[in-house]
């Protein structure tokens, strides 16, 4: 197991520095939006080959890994122009993200709160999409990686279920796990049932968890918490990740500089 942070939480620097940065801060691993974490880079295409090897180069010395090269896209949007955005840019991602060394692209599979009736009708979509930049994952030799949100067209256990078996390719699809992102009550869930029950049906999809907490004010509003202050209960995933033999990545987000060291005692305490 590796602990790692979400890069840009740090704020968009230079590539040099931000390595270096998060070297002294203790992470093993990042991360990395391109054209949220770098000067220089504000959208992807701005992306350069020598922008790469320089980012390659400066996370190697500084022996922080990339297990994400995060590209996350509107892939069940309706609208056709958005949808070909979306997917011709995670096609271009991914031979970026390969030639980094990263170990996966990761997106989820929508931008805005959906309501119910809403994630079902971008679902075939999305699903769509998913499939079309998997035949470049697969063409390439890349691991493209979907995030399940409970507010988008990845709604739930039963549509990730339905992608990975219509994908039928488990060496190029995969998983970023983001629990506070399918806890939709949670002060009437059974999170020890909930986080059993995922793990156990895709937990072997599963490369990167990403750790964050929260609580909801009196308004129902989500607001970000240091890890262990909030609602989130991480007890069946932990026992899930010592029966794991191989390198599963953990990655902060939403961190706050206040509670860094905090969160990365939590973290490697899981």
């Amino acid at each position: 197991m590796k602990v790692g942070v979400r890069a840009h939480d740090y704020g968009k620097r230079k590539i040099k520095e931000l390595a270096a940065l998060l070297h002294d801060e203790d992470y093993q691993a990042a991360q990395l939006a391109l054209p949220k974490a770098f000067i220089g880079i504000d959208q992807y295409e701005d992306i350069t080959s020598q922008h790469i090897e320089e980012i390659r180069k400066a996370f190697a010395q500084q022996a922080v890994d990339i297990p994400v090269f995060g590209c996350y896209m509107d892939l069940g949007n309706p609208d056709p122009q958005v949808r070909e955005y979306a997917v011709a840019t995670l096609k271009k991602c991914l031979s970026w993200g390969k030639a980094l060394g990263a170990a996966v692209v990761g997106t989820e599979t929508a931008y805005p709160h959906l309501a119910p009736k809403e994630r079902q009708r971008w679902k075939p979509y999305m699903l769509d999409s998913v499939l079309r930049v998997l035949e470049e994952a697969q063409r390439i030799d890349m691991k493209l990686a979907v995030e399940p949100v409970y507010w988008h067209p990845l709604t739930d256990l039963e549509t990730t279920l339905e992608v990975i078996h219509k994908a039928d390719d488990h060496r190029h699809l995969r998983l970023i796990f983001d629990p506070s992102n399918l806890l939709e009550h949670p002060e009437s869930t059974d999170q020890d049932q909930l986080w059993t029950r995922w793990l156990e049906a895709v937990g072997k999809y599963v490369d990167i968890l990403h750790i964050k907490d929260f609580s909801l004010d009196r308004k129902h509003l989500y607001q970000p918490e240091p890890l262990g202050a909030g609602v989130m209960r991480y007890e069946a995933i932990s026992r899930w990740l010592h029966t794991q033999d191989r390198e599963i990545y953990l990655l902060r987000e939403e961190m706050n500089p206040l509670f860094a060291k905090d969160d990365l005692a939590f973290m490697r305490a899981l």
